[in-house]
């Protein structure tokens, strides 16, 4: 699951999503705990096709937690799982419903160490080659990542902290996703959608919202290598 993603330059946030830059400043390569650009639906009029962007910490923090780092946690949230989670259900419950404006994401993409593709023997152990691998749009435009939010009113330094998760479905037959993470674990992808489904999504109800978990098309994805120095690991 992505644990690593490339914002949207500011600019980009105004020309694609129609939403002013926020005035905090966001990272340009985002971790858990890093903050980062959020689009919502404004919640005091909730007037449909207004959007607002703030800026948050990638990793949603419930309003009970009393440790930042569990950020480090919950950063992805399971389709599947979401409206039962203790992390996550409120959020859940309350529809708070986002977007993340990303250029790419990365993932790990798992070689053996002859160079191929190993989709996995769980008896079988063998020695990998990890590779970081970037996942963009196929004709160049933002991917927009369905997110849900948290609002704590005591954050870091006692200060409030809003916060998010990326939303997660399952991609073993997916023809691009289904390449990354560990050979014997089960394959996910973030849900992501199209332009037309932004205002859709930020005001529509819990019930409603397992109709936006479609695997995303595999021909509107392009994916390169993007390394940042050589791993292996013994699986």
């Amino acid at each position: 699951m992505c644990a690593n993603y490339r914002p949207v330059e500011r600019g980009m946030l105004e020309a694609k999503f129609q939403v002013p830059a926020p005035d905090s400043d966001f990272a340009s390569d985002l971790y858990p705990e890093r903050m980062g650009p959020l689009i919502r639906a404004p919640r005091e009029h909730d007037t449909w096709g207004q959007r607002t962007c703030a800026v948050g910490m990638f990793g949603l923090v419930p309003h009970w937690a009393k440790d930042m780092k569990i950020a480090r946690n919950t950063y992805n949230a399971r389709t599947e799982t979401v409206a039962e989670k203790p992390s996550f259900r409120n959020a859940w419950k309350r529809g708070q419903f986002a977007i993340i404006p990303a250029d790419s994401i990365f993932e790990p993409r798992y070689l053996t160490v002859d160079g191929g593709l190993d989709f996995g023997d769980e008896h079988a152990k063998q020695e990998h080659r990890i590779e970081r691998w970037e996942i963009k749009s196929a004709d160049g435009s933002p991917l927009a990542i369905a997110a849900i939010w948290e609002y704590k009113h005591d954050g870091p330094n006692g200060m409030p902290l809003l916060s998010y998760s990326m939303l997660t479905i399952n991609a073993d037959e997916h023809p691009v996703m289904s390449q990354f993470h560990a050979p014997i674990d089960e394959k996910r992808m973030v849900v992501m959608l199209q332009s037309e489904q932004y205002d859709d999504w930020l005001n529509c109800t819990p019930k409603d919202a397992p109709d936006f978990f479609r695997p995303y098309p595999a021909e509107s994805l392009a994916v390169r290598p993007a390394p940042k120095g050589p791993r292996t690991r013994r699986t």
